[in-house]
């Protein structure tokens, strides 16, 4: 029987199942996937959000999941796995990170030999992004955003970091 290759989800259970995410952490994850998935299905099928979508009062619309960043052991190994077996391509890469092509979007893996291999953070595309205005509207929310040039990230409330973006270009 060929051998399958994880997907994110299956990376997620097993850092669940390692300790590396408490359920909370792990269903919280899910949910942010699933809903990346469900804004793009609505975004390319041109459909309004799904009801029962917060409309107006949420802080921010995301359109769809913009990447995914990875924290991995070795860059070429992981580099390689995602090339060979769900054929992406590099579109940067260096010692200590890589950028791979998945269409319009991208996942980002990091070389962090202090942390354990799983999720870095995720981002989300959303509509009239200005890292300027993202900040104060972060702030405005409660939140305390943290910005690395035109890049605006926070936590989710179990510590999780999100990155709100423009699309991609």
């Amino acid at each position: 029987m060929p051998s399958e290759c994880p997907t994110p989800i299956d990376s997620m259970l097993d850092q669940y199942e390692r300790g590396g995410l408490s359920r909370r952490q792990l269903v919280l994850a899910l949910a942010g996937l699933a809903a990346g998935v469900g804004g793009i299905a609505s975004a390319r099928a041109g459909q309004d959000p799904p009801a029962g979508a917060p409309a107006g009062e949420s802080t921010f619309h995301a359109t769809e999941l913009n990447h995914l960043a990875l924290n991995v052991t070795d860059i070429g190994r992981s580099r390689d796995f995602y090339m060979k077996h769900l054929g992406l391509t590099v579109m940067r890469e260096g010692r200590s990170q890589c950028f791979l092509d998945v269409g319009p979007h991208f996942l980002a893996l990091f070389l962090n030999a202090t942390a354990a291999p799983g999720l870095n953070h995720y981002c989300y595309t959303v509509k009239g992004y200005t890292a300027d205005s993202a900040v104060e509207t972060l702030k405005s929310a409660g939140f305390a955003p943290r910005r690395a040039e035109n890049r605006v990230y926070f936590d989710d409330p179990d510590g999780l970091e999100v990155q709100v973006s423009a699309t991609n270009e």
